[in-house]
């Protein structure tokens, strides 16, 4: 264990006020949807519905924050959705990428940037330096072919060809990369839904008169697929070599984790109308599915939920990671608590996460440090898939507003949605969500997609101390991915790690974001890289962001 100052100093931004911290105050947080001042109010995601109510159609896109050109501003990766027609005349891109302006607006460079001429049916990004230098690349999910897009200083070069993921045509949903086997290069776990075309798509109705979209019940799922990198720009699969086969597909969220604190990568997946799924990594190169055993798999009545957007972590005192998984209406927000061995508890209640979430379907899914308190709040985008639900079923809607579950640092939450108003109360029919401080100023701003519909960019009022901390690794995974920090003040032990994944089909921003409260400093901030070495850095300022890069090892 090594003792040392921090290397750099990125931002050290201005301080800011302190804000209370009783509950009647925590009900004066504010939001506001700045897309239309962004510039970002002329994206439009396009489902491709005319009529023929495609299974495809009704599930939407993700999204992502990406800094693209590596100059501490994060841009806004956005998944167009896609057309029909096997050669549409004015084919919309399947990709946008908005530049960051730096002054709160963003600017459109999907051409220059190298990704207008794409055109395909999309559905999700995962951002990582899958090839170490130091720039970042991304990985992009169709119903057909995928694409891997390498960052050449800014622009983007698809080079899905060659690099072993060109044979993949299934439809893929979610992905996420994590250095499996710490060898110092993130692989990819490709999430795959279920065996559909428009040759095979099946007539569904509500009122038995008019076809509407089918539930995943009715198509077989297709496995997803893990693919190692071989650290020279290109991937093996070993989906089954690696433990990956059988599985039950339809995945629609995956999140990493590291439940029995061995130091090696885990992997929980969220399948929907399937039982969700817990990968436990052997240490070497191998993995085991224990989904069942641990108590994750199914609700409390023994039956699978449709699990869309997932996320994990460190949630209370307990110290022990906590599972959260979007299911569909009248299947309340998962809820696992790790307790100990392979074992988690079902918390949903216990959480009052539950009842509050019965009757929303959930898909966008992740945790963050909203108020900057010090502990992990629950953001979920919610809208339904069957337009017109609300003629057919009571209390449930097509649109529907967001949850925003506040934290009270015992890992029991409070829904304030409802009280506050604002944006996240205004119904839409949410799909991808993800976050970052796109206007670095400390706080976690929210960006939300509807299915067939416009971006939300919701800008975070709040205001408190804090410490942001980017990752930056020369001896494991250039990203740091895996990394996990435990930030030390006189009244708060905080738990995050580095990762890609979670959510829906969308991916946040990798910084480490420690909500200090009233804290004007980090005591002690412990990093434990991949590669199981410890750095510890003392008496921190806050509210400011750091670079912490990581010592070469000779």
């Amino acid at each position: 264990m090594t003792k040392r100052f921090l290397i750099v100093l990125l931002i050290a931004l201005f301080s800011c006020e302190k804000h209370p911290s009783s509950s009647n105050d925590k009900l004066q947080l504010s939001f506001t949807d700045i897309t239309e001042k962004a510039g970002l109010s002329d994206f439009k995601h396009v489902s491709g519905a005319i009529g023929d109510k495609w299974f495809p159609e009704s599930m939407g896109s993700g999204c992502g924050f990406i800094d693209y050109n590596s100059d501490g501003w994060i841009d806004i990766l956005l998944v167009g959705g896609g057309d029909w027609q096997s050669k549409p005349s004015a084919p919309s891109p399947a990709l946008f990428l908005y530049k960051n302006n730096r002054d709160g607006t963003f600017k459109n460079v999907t051409y220059e940037s190298g990704l207008g001429e794409i055109s395909t049916y999309g559905f999700g990004v995962c951002v990582a330096d899958y090839d170490n230098d130091s720039d970042q690349d991304f990985f992009f999910t169709t119903i057909w072919n995928n694409y891997l897009l390498r960052n050449d200083n800014g622009r983007f070069i698809d080079v899905s060809a060659g690099s072993g993921l060109e044979k993949d045509s299934l439809w893929s949903t979610t992905a996420i990369f994590f250095d499996a086997n710490k060898d110092g290069f993130v692989d990819l776990f490709v999430g795959s839904y279920v065996d559909w075309s428009p040759e095979n798509d099946i007539w569904c109705t509500l009122d038995g008169n008019t076809k509407n979209y089918c539930t995943p019940e009715l198509y077989n799922g297709i496995s997803s697929r893990f693919y190692q990198n071989n650290g020279d720009g290109t991937f093996i699969d070993k989906t089954e070599a690696a433990g990956f086969l059988p599985s039950p597909g339809k995945m629609l969220g995956v999140a990493e984790l590291d439940f029995n604190n061995d130091g090696w990568p885990d992997l929980a997946v969220a399948s929907d109308t399937q039982r969700d799924l817990l990968y436990q990594n052997n240490g070497n190169g191998t993995f085991n599915e224990i989904g069942a055993i641990s108590g994750v798999a199914y609700d409390e009545n023994g039956r699978a939920r449709a699990g869309m957007g997932i996320d994990v972590a460190v949630i209370d005192k307990s110290e022990k990671e906590t599972i959260f998984v979007g299911n569909f209406s009248k299947e309340m927000i998962s809820v696992f608590r790790h307790s100990n061995g392979n074992f988690f508890d079902d918390i949903s209640a216990i959480s009052k996460i539950g009842r509050p979430s019965l009757m929303t379907l959930t898909f966008g899914l992740f945790l963050l440090d909203i108020d900057l308190d010090g502990d992990l709040d629950l953001y979920t985008a919610n809208g339904h898939v069957q337009i017109g639900i609300e003629e057919t079923q009571d209390g449930i809607f097509y649109r529907e507003p967001s949850h925003l579950f506040l934290n009270d640092g015992n890992g029991v939450f409070s829904d304030i949605v409802p009280f506050i108003g604002g944006p996240l109360s205004a119904p839409i029919v949410g799909r991808g969500a993800a976050y970052a401080d796109y206007d670095n100023n400390g706080t976690l701003d929210i960006l939300v997609t509807e299915n067939n519909g416009p971006v939300h960019l919701i800008r975070n009022n709040n205001i408190n101390n804090y410490l942001r901390v980017k990752i930056k690794s020369v001896n494991s995974n250039r990203d740091g991915i895996g990394t996990k920090l435990i930030a030390i003040t006189k009244d708060n032990r905080m738990i995050r790690k580095v990762k890609t994944g979670s959510s829906f089909m969308s991916h946040s921003e990798t910084t480490i974001t420690f909500g200090l409260g009233n804290n004007q400093k980090v005591d002690s901030l412990y990093v434990y890289w991949p590669n199981n070495k410890t750095d510890i850095f003392l008496d921190i300022q806050s509210s400011q962001e750091i670079l912490i890069v990581e010592e070469k090892i000779n």
